[in-house]
């Protein structure tokens, strides 16, 4: 890997914005949803608490952002990098859509079936981010261990709330 350039910094704030914007744009749906929805479902007493949420996704947008940006300067040209990019935002995509179902839609098993797709999809990311750039890879890691707690807590919720 190429040392940073300080002509990088608009791909750089570029590749964190994105995911940091979806994110924003579909956290629209849980604001009304969290007090007439999420408070009172009965949830698993291992479930975060209400507030971790936000700053764990931030971050999560912030490394996955960094992991783009660490694809997208391998160039664009690249056919390994267009793919994977392509793949990096059809999880993000998933990503948008698994709160626009749980929340906007309230549905715990929409969203159950979604998340899975999402999971795939960002094992995908990961693997294709990988090869490309090991660090990228490696940040995108947080953010499945996260997916894969998510899924269990869907899960658990769509069993607690028939």
């Amino acid at each position: 890997m190429e040392s940073f350039r300080k002509e990088e910094i608009p791909k750089l704030i570029i590749s964190v914005l994105i995911p940091l914007i979806v994110g924003f744009t579909s956290s629209f749906a849980t604001f009304g949803s969290i007090p007439t929805f999420f408070d009172v479902l009965n949830k698993s007493s291992w479930t975060p608490p209400a507030w971790a949420f936000g700053p764990i996704w931030t971050i999560l947008y912030i490394l996955m952002g960094i992991a783009l940006f660490l694809v997208w300067r391998e160039g664009f040209e690249r056919r390994d990098v267009k793919i994977a990019i392509g793949v990096f935002f059809v999880q993000l995509i998933l990503n948008f859509f698994w709160t626009i179902i749980f929340f906007g839609f309230k549905s715990l098993f929409g969203g159950l079936i979604e998340i899975i797709f999402l999971w795939i999809a960002i094992l995908i990311n990961i693997i294709l981010f990988y090869r490309i750039s090991k660090a990228a890879g490696i940040l995108l890691v947080p953010y499945i261990i996260w997916v894969t707690i998510a899924s269990y807590l869907n899960y658990s919720l769509f069993l607690l709330n028939p």
